[in-house]
């Protein structure tokens, strides 16, 4: 779309009042944007009466220098330099009032390195203006002179697997289950007996943290005895991911410390505490040689209707800059939210060097990652042995499949759910070394595999074709188009 509505310059420009926004210059059809800008890429649907150039005007300038009256002070700037542009409206297909509106931002207005100021920037106070009905930041692009200023993950996929010495295949886990409610010593027998039992580590869930019924010392200690006590059964490499999560950053840092003295090599730590503390967990596991595994818990608040918010493509973007090491991604089988297509831009944005732009999936520019460390994506929710073949599919081998109630849930107990779940794995991966279809064949290889395990028969048995077959509320806009060859 372009609409040649002509900026003002001069008097007219700075005479006092109110003007339009796409007369202020925030609207510039003709911007070619440059390879050091940053570029957001926003749903809109503006409010009867308000057209959708005039709509993306605001969003820019509202995210940029901006405000609802003209003021003189722009002259003492380099105003057209620093003003945001919006360069392209394009309609939303098959949405009838929503509008894609493409963004450049100079790279000057970002603080190098933070989150936070990016976030303020971008999504700071426009998603409340008044002639917009709704907003969506559907996805962004970070050039290679901002990527540079972020640490990205210390650790990353290839060091994970290194010290783990597993390769070829997904990592298992399992999160305890109940996550609320456990003595110290019960909550430690879950760990050993998950970890015994073939799992590569167990986690917490994002609401434990330091509660009457369990204090997080006793938690810590009883989990590393566990952990302890699996390695030397196993003499397999096992783990578990200790919440760190508390009301201030002294907290973190002191229960932090506490899992690294104790033995533990991952920390884990939730959304919920905000981009600054998550950018200072990350330096804090990057000098201390820790993994950091971040639980996304919060974030359907924002990312998951299709309208108004903030898309997770963009958020698993900025985790990947603050320095996480582990986010977690998505399932597509399972209890929670996740489009097969969109699900594989999101695992796409963690573990590829370079973003090639992917409409079907959701990915809307090319992003080079300028050479940060790849995120493990973790799945969870709602997961089972009996979906293992659609799992490895869906989401490859850099995954880590996390299966709480499908392990803690087994009829004979946890240890057997470890193995059902261990099983499972390594039988759909022997299949697809041999060249079979384990995608087509699932279910006669699992029914294969169960002839030998009884852990495994019973956790089919138990779960059967269990799923939750639910239409997603977030899936892409374009289409993949069958090429002709």
């Amino acid at each position: 779309m372009n609409d040649k509505t002509e900026k003002l310059s001069g008097k007219a420009r700075y005479s006092a009042g109110v003007l339009e926004y796409k007369k202020m210059g925030y609207w510039e059809p003709d911007y070619e944007p440059s390879a050091t800008d940053v570029i957001a890429l926003f749903r809109i649907t503006p409010q009867d009466g308000v057209d959708e150039i005039e709509a993306a005007a605001a969003v820019a300038g509202e995210s940029s220098t901006a405000t609802w009256t003209v003021v003189w002070t722009d002259r003492l700037t380099a105003a057209e330099k620093y003003r945001a542009k919006a360069y392209r409206v394009d309609p939303v297909p098959n949405e009838p009032g929503q509008y894609f509106a493409y963004i450049a931002y100079h790279l000057d207005l970002f603080e190098p390195g933070s989150i936070a100021n990016l976030t303020a920037s971008i999504i700071g106070n426009v998603f409340g203006f008044k002639p917009l009905k709704a907003l969506r930041l559907e996805d962004m692009r970070l050039p290679v002179a901002y990527v540079k200023t972020f640490q990205g993950p210390a650790t990353g996929i290839v060091v994970e697997r290194e010290r783990l010495n597993i390769y070829g295949r997904p990592l298992l886990g399992a999160t305890v289950k109940p996550k609320l409610g456990l003595s110290g010593r019960n909550y430690g027998r879950v760990v050993y007996e998950a970890l015994k039992g073939g799992l590569d580590f167990t986690k917490d869930d994002e609401n434990i943290n330091s509660q009457p019924f369990m204090h997080w010392r006793d938690r810590f200690l009883y989990c590393m005895e566990g952990v302890n006590k699996a390695i030397a059964a196993t003499g397999e490499i096992k783990g578990t991911y200790l919440n760190v999560t508390a009301a201030t950053m002294e907290d973190m840092y002191e229960r932090a410390e506490f899992a690294r003295d104790l033995g533990s090599t991952i920390i884990m730590i939730d959304l919920v505490i905000g981009y600054t503390a998550i950018q200072s967990m990350a330096k804090w596991a990057r000098n201390n040689d820790m993994i950091l595994h971040l639980h996304r818990a919060g974030h359907s608040t924002y990312t998951r209707q299709k309208s108004h918010g903030v898309s997770f493509r963009v958020i698993a973007k900025w985790m990947r800059l603050a320095g996480v090491d582990h986010i977690h991604a998505g399932t597509v089988v399972g209890k929670l939210e996740g489009d097969p297509l969109t699900t594989k831009g999101y695992y796409d944005i963690c573990r590829e060097e370079y973003n090639p732009t992917s409409l079907e999936t959701g990915i809307f520019f090319d992003q080079d990652w300028a050479s940060l460390n790849k995120m493990m994506p973790v799945a969870s929710g709602g997961i089972h042995a009996g979906q293992m073949h659609q799992l490895i599919d869906h989401l490859g081998e850099d995954v880590v499949l996390q299966f709480g109630g499908g392990t803690i849930g087994h009829p004979h107990g946890i240890a057997s759910g470890a193995t059902a779940n261990r099983v499972a794995l390594e039988s759909m991966i022997f299949a697809r070394n041999s060249g079979r279809d384990y995608l087509a064949e699932g279910p006669q290889i699992l029914a294969e595999a169960a002839k030998t395990c009884t852990p495994l028969r019973q956790a089919l048995d138990t779960w059967k074709d269990v799923t939750f077959d639910y239409a997603s509320t977030d899936a892409p806009d374009f289409a993949p188009t069958p090429s002709v060859s």
